[in-house]
């Protein structure tokens, strides 16, 4: 009887071990998800709350407020990142009408699809920026914060127009972010 209860268990925690990880790979939670829709196609991206918990509120904060709607990617270098979200002047120089967020850095690697706030030489200055890994680029890691990853739509970021190395990756005639919406509050 104890070694049919022993088996049991054991064919219950093995069922467990392999039920557990299927669970939290579930759907993505509509809150903490953003489709960034780009005139290159949709770009869809789950928030981390979990390490970045300021960052990733601010941006469904000014989603929902419609800022980033019509906004350009207005420096985008080649192996490197796509950076957009400055919907006061579009330039790089601007930010939203929200306080500075203080720094929310973590271990996360920023890899390509990392997507992470902008930000000036003061770690405590991102506001409304934020920038799309295009290659990994391990000298960020620990110096800037992590605020998602992008899950699907990685070919849509590809292929933005490039900005001008001499320009230090500014873009004439950018494209835009044509609307951005947390996937709760999508209509599609």
């Amino acid at each position: 009887m104890m070694r049919v209860l022993g088996r049991l268990c054991a064919g219950l925690l093995l069922a467990l071990a392999f039920a557990l990880p299927a669970a939290a790979q579930g759907k993505p939670d509509p809150q903490n998800t953003i489709y960034l829709d780009t005139n290159k196609g949709r770009v869809v991206i789950a928030l981390r709350p979990d390490i970045a918990p300021q960052h990733a509120e601010r941006i469904k904060t000014l989603a929902r407020e419609g800022y980033y709607d019509n906004v350009p990617f207005h420096r985008v270098i080649d192996g490197f990142m796509a950076q957009t979200g400055d919907g006061q002047y579009g330039n790089g120089t601007g930010g939203s009408k929200y306080a500075d967020l203080p720094a929310e850095f973590s271990n996360v690697p920023f890899k390509r699809g990392v997507v992470g706030m902008a930000r000036s030489s003061s770690p405590n200055s991102a506001n409304s920026q934020f920038f799309i890994m295009l290659d990994e680029t391990p000298s960020l890691n620990g110096q800037y914060t992590v605020i998602g990853e992008v899950v699907s739509g990685m070919e849509n970021v590809d292929k933005i127009k490039k900005g001008s190395a001499a320009q230090n990756g500014s873009v004439a005639n950018p494209d835009r972010i044509v609307k951005m919406q947390v996937a709760a509050d999508a209509k599609k």
